[in-house]
């Protein structure tokens, strides 16, 4: 696990707050739960503005980044009785929000992004710009890491991750460059496609080399966390959570967990679940963008619960 000192040096900025507040409407004596804590900067501005009288819980799957949002939302006056911080996968949101005594909330936040504090921290793997394991585990303390994963794969399979989690159109060679390497470290894994593809491919634009590298690091690590089908249960039961009227609001960053937020907000509405929905995508004002490169693909997609 990340150390707090480790992640403290990469504080995450989080993204698009201004619109996430004027789709959420947080409003004193609200129940609000933020899905994915990360930095608790949205559970910061969220907070307050649901009080007075109002509570919060707060989950995330990461012990390390949970540790530090508890303590700047502790730090900013907000105790155990009105801000329940929680290290859980939101998949089980009904039995966490059950065990704090929540029936059902005003609104949810889900920001489906991968935090500066563990993109930057090496251990973590996320990232090959840092030399480190090749780990990518949100929750270091379970499961295995991404290079002991990729030792029981073979090329077809490889390459069918490399397709349905990152659209990666250069997978079958990358597949079979990793399968006869097996990776373990971040950079060997970076040298590999980068090298592999210049060779294999030698009029490839530099930028669409580096697209492959991140599409595979992402590719790897929705594999390693079980991400789409974590997303996928929290879009089921998402209804059963929230109040009549109720708001939420996803950040996602990437077409594949995009997909399945667009689609689940868009049959809730034909259902009848949701009074309407985000259209089009809310995206990130150009001066957070200019200011932040995070933002950059950030999408904004919001529901309100039919009253």
């Amino acid at each position: 696990m990340a150390s707090a000192r480790s992640a403290d040096a990469s504080p995450h900025v989080p993204i698009m707050v201004a619109e996430v507040l004027r789709h959420l409407r947080p409003s004193p004596d609200d129940v609000a739960v933020d899905c994915t804590l990360g930095g608790g900067g949205h559970a910061l501005a969220i907070l307050d503005r649901v009080m007075p009288g109002g509570r919060f819980l707060g989950l995330d799957v990461d012990p390390g980044a949970l540790g530090l949002a508890e303590a700047r939302i502790r730090a900013a006056g907000h105790g155990p009785d009105t801000a329940t911080v929680v290290h859980a996968d939101f998949r089980r949101l009904p039995t966490v929000m059950d065990a704090a005594g929540m029936t059902a909330a005003n609104l949810v936040l889900v920001d489906l992004g991968v935090s500066a504090m563990q993109h930057d921290t090496p251990a973590r793997g996320f990232s090959y710009k840092h030399p480190g394991p090749l780990d990518l585990r949100m929750d270091q303390t379970t499961g295995v890491p991404a290079w002991q994963r990729l030792a029981s794969f073979d090329r077809d399979a490889l390459a069918a991750v490399l397709t349905a989690n990152a659209d990666e159109p250069h997978a079958d060679l990358l597949a079979r460059l990793i399968v006869e390497r097996r990776p373990e470290t971040t950079h060997a894994l970076e040298r590999l496609i980068r090298v592999g593809l210049r060779g294999a491919l030698p009029d490839l634009p530099r930028a669409d080399v580096k697209m492959s590298i991140r599409r595979t690091f992402q590719a790897l690590r929705i594999l390693v966390n079980d991400e789409f089908a974590a997303l996928d249960e929290l879009l089921r039961v998402l209804p059963s959570c929230l109040r009549p009227g109720a708001r939420a609001v996803f950040l996602t960053f990437h077409s594949g967990e995009d997909r399945r937020v667009k689609n689940a907000l868009r049959e809730g509405l034909r259902a009848g679940t949701y009074a309407t929905i985000a259209d089009p995508v809310v995206r990130s004002a150009k001066a957070e963008t200019f200011a932040n490169r995070r933002a950059a693909s950030a999408k904004l997609r919001w529901a309100v619960v039919r009253a």
